[in-house]
């Protein structure tokens, strides 16, 4: 049984905002984070508790880098027992992740790359100036405590119309989401079987069968997940563009957008819907996901081999799919661009968590296999349209008969400004890293 009381609520349900603000925070003194974060987490939400209503409709996850556990203190051999690639943190392994070029590293904003990262305090509110009450609050917080302070913070709004989740290019967001066994939540049809528990918290069987090495003390890691984080700018005015310069009218763009995502940007699936949207598929979530690759769409006439949705979930075509599942939470930032606008130089896009238990399995290997490898599914020269790092070096195939398409020097529709890797305790763990006897000052 997952023991929810202990388990942050993040990862678990998502929560009715409409707001919300990232804080990165860098820890100065062990005394005062240690302080700062005694202070927090009765705020902090569970998985027992989510859903309840919430006195001043606020929801917090504290979560921390490899560095910033070091900054509370904890012991070198508790930090040696985390995974290399937590230790390591995203900017040192942009290489392996395929983050490359204008998204490299070097480019990031905010301080994300920088060693000195060591928290992060994620506000959720229902409303923008509920998230500014929030804000002031943690402000006069921090000022009280002292030592911790806070880096860069962004600043993140639902975009209207609110009827459902959107993104800045329009496409219809959180479509497809795994379950997790234990939650008493039922799959819809086409998602697959609920996954073990551990392929997200650690010290749960995971669909290996196996409880997986935690790190020590097994009170900081039980109940805990690792989150990779994501600021990815979305170029919706050069989006536009495209869909202009490779469409002659209204329905071929829409087309084309679909082809590049895999879904109308109503949501409705291209294997399902292939030749014209579908707005009421799109929003049914009995139906919007009830399809699969190999025996519906096996040569992508529908769902272009290459498209975001098949790269990122290759569904009954992909190999272990149980092992690579991954939880997605964020939200977008920036105003959104009106329809027919110039791009006006604003920056706007999604700032997203991952949500795993093991980042090289799950993560690192989407990225790599699924986003960046050029040659994914035999097709040569293409990346993910939209997560993947693009250059104008890429193409983008769209089979169709009696010939294909095939859209050469794709261009980049996303920039990523900033990632990290974090841990996120569960609730015991965060009081042990606030009181814990095993904990040792900062140098």
């Amino acid at each position: 049984m997952l023991e929810l009381n202990d388990i942050q609520h993040f990862l678990l349900a998502r929560t009715p905002a409409l707001a919300a603000r990232y804080e990165f925070l860098t820890i100065r003194e062990t005394a005062a984070g240690r302080a700062w974060l005694a202070g927090l987490i009765d705020k902090v939400g569970t998985g027992e508790s989510v859903g309840c209503a919430s006195p001043d409709s606020r929801w917090v996850t504290l979560a921390f880098t490899w560095n910033g556990l070091r900054a509370l203190g904890l012991d070198e051999a508790s930090l040696e027992t985390f995974p290399e690639e937590f230790k390591r943190g995203m900017a040192a392994r942009a290489e392996v992740l395929g983050i490359t070029g204008a998204n490299h590293p070097d480019n990031w904003v905010g301080g994300l790359a920088d060693p000195s990262l060591h928290a992060i305090a994620i506000l959720f509110a229902r409303d923008v100036a509920e998230r500014e009450r929030c804000k002031q609050e943690h402000a006069g917080y921090l000022a009280q405590i002292g030592g911790v302070e806070i880096l860069s913070s962004l600043d993140l709004e639902a975009i209207p119309p609110y009827g459902h989740a959107h993104e800045h290019f329009g496409y219809r967001d959180r479509l497809s989401q795994p379950v997790i066994e234990g939650t008493g939540e039922e799959p819809t049809p086409g998602s697959g079987s609920s996954l073990k528990a551990g392929e997200f918290f650690l010290g749960y069987v995971d669909e290996s069968g196996v409880i997986p090495v935690l790190p020590q003390p097994e009170t900081l890691s039980r109940n805990g997940s690792y989150l990779a984080y994501l600021r990815m700018q979305e170029h919706v005015g050069a989006f536009r563009n495209f869909l202009r310069q490779h469409g002659e009218t209204p329905e071929e763009q829409e087309l084309i957008a679909a082809k590049l995502m895999g879904r109308w940007r109503s949501g409705a699936p291209l294997v399902l819907s292939p030749e014209k949207d579908d707005p009421g598929l799109g929003g049914d979530m009995q139906r919007t996901n009830d399809f699969d690759y190999r025996k519906m769409d096996p040569y992508g006439y529908g769902c272009p081999v290459g498209s975001h949705i098949r790269r990122m979930n290759p569904r009954d075509t992909g190999e272990s799919m149980e092992r690579h599942k991954m939880i997605r939470r964020g939200g977008t930032y920036g105003p959104a661009l009106p329809e027919g606008a110039p791009e006006d130089g604003l920056e706007r896009g999604i700032a997203a968590f991952i949500g795993c238990a093991s980042l090289v399995r799950q993560f690192e290997f989407a990225m790599n296999v699924w986003v960046n490898d050029r040659n994914f599914k035999d097709l040569g020269n293409e990346r993910d349209p939209f997560v993947g790092t693009q250059d104008g070096t890429f193409d983008m195939t769209i089979p169709r008969r009696p010939i294909r398409k095939k859209i050469k020097g794709l261009p980049a529709f996303t920039t990523i400004r900033g990632g990290s890797y974090f841990f996120l305790p569960g609730i015991g763990a965060l009081r042990f890293l606030a009181f814990g006897a095993d904990v040792v000052p900062q140098a």
